[in-house]
């Protein structure tokens, strides 16, 4: 099918676009949503919540800031328990 049928469909009745999808639109754009489809169409897909998916990042500086006895700061800025740190820094 021709997308810019797609596309004026949409952008005409947005409300009746399958959930998330309305949202990468409203988001993202028509394209977004196109280009998610073609990649992913037909699979059985987990989006992880935004803190699961840079959760590594957020360790990572985590370890950069360590100064030796500060798990409770780390902790505390980065919304980890301080047990999460220490085991994080091999230092249970």
């Amino acid at each position: 099918m021709d997308k810019s049928i797609l596309h004026q469909a949409a952008l005409r009745h947005h409300s009746e676009i399958m959930q998330p999808y309305d949202a990468i639109m409203g988001l993202e754009g028509f394209e977004a949503v196109c280009a998610f489809a073609e990649h992913l169409g037909g699979m059985t897909v987990y989006v992880p919540n935004i803190r699961t998916i840079f959760a590594r990042c957020l360790e990572a500086e985590a370890r950069s800031e360590f100064k030796g006895g500060n798990f409770l700061h780390l902790s505390r800025k980065y919304g980890f328990t301080e047990r999460h740190i220490r085991r994080m820094l091999g230092n249970p």
